[in-house]
């Protein structure tokens, strides 16, 4: 396994998909049934490689994550060859909530001052969609274009 095992729930929202997979993979109708019951091993495979599948899609889609706490907030950019990262951090002292969107407007638009701002960026260590799975794992959510370009021209103007 690659990534991990669509839940339940996942799976249920995809079901006509894996019905298709199913069928692709000579398991039709009843057959699924049966297969899980003689053979749940090979079902759990199956199930492993359409959830493989499904998230790799999926990953390659992904162009920007973020992570927020309290004190930080971490946006990647993920570009095909590499990653690059913007990293906004309240200064000590602060009291400053950078967990929420609207504490992440607030402080760009009336504490500036109270942000350090840190920019990086690497080449991927391992495959695109397995370091995209690993910041999912981690904690990332989606995160848009608007907000990196908006955090771009802020340090921008901050140099």
């Amino acid at each position: 396994m690659k990534y991990r095992i669509l839940s339940n729930e996942e799976l249920e929202h995809l079901e006509g998909d894996l019905k298709a997979f199913l069928i692709l993979n000579g398991v039709a109708g009843d057959d699924w049934k049966t297969l899980n019951e003689t053979d749940p091993e090979k079902a759990v495979a199956l199930v492993e490689l359409f959830s493989d599948k499904v998230l790799e899609t999926v990953y390659e889609k992904v162009e920007y994550l973020e992570h927020r706490s309290t004190d930080m907030c971490l946006v990647f950019h993920v570009g095909e060859k590499d990653q690059s990262l913007i990293t906004i951090q309240r200064t000590e002292g602060s009291s400053l909530d950078l967990s929420t969107p609207e504490g992440i407007h607030e402080a760009l638009t009336k504490h500036i001052s109270e942000l350090e701002f840190f920019t990086s960026k690497h080449a991927f260590h391992k495959e695109r969609e397995l370091e995209v799975h690993k910041l999912i794992t981690q904690g990332c959510v989606l995160s848009t274009k608007e907000f990196w370009d908006a955090l771009v021209e802020v340090i921008s103007a901050e140099d």
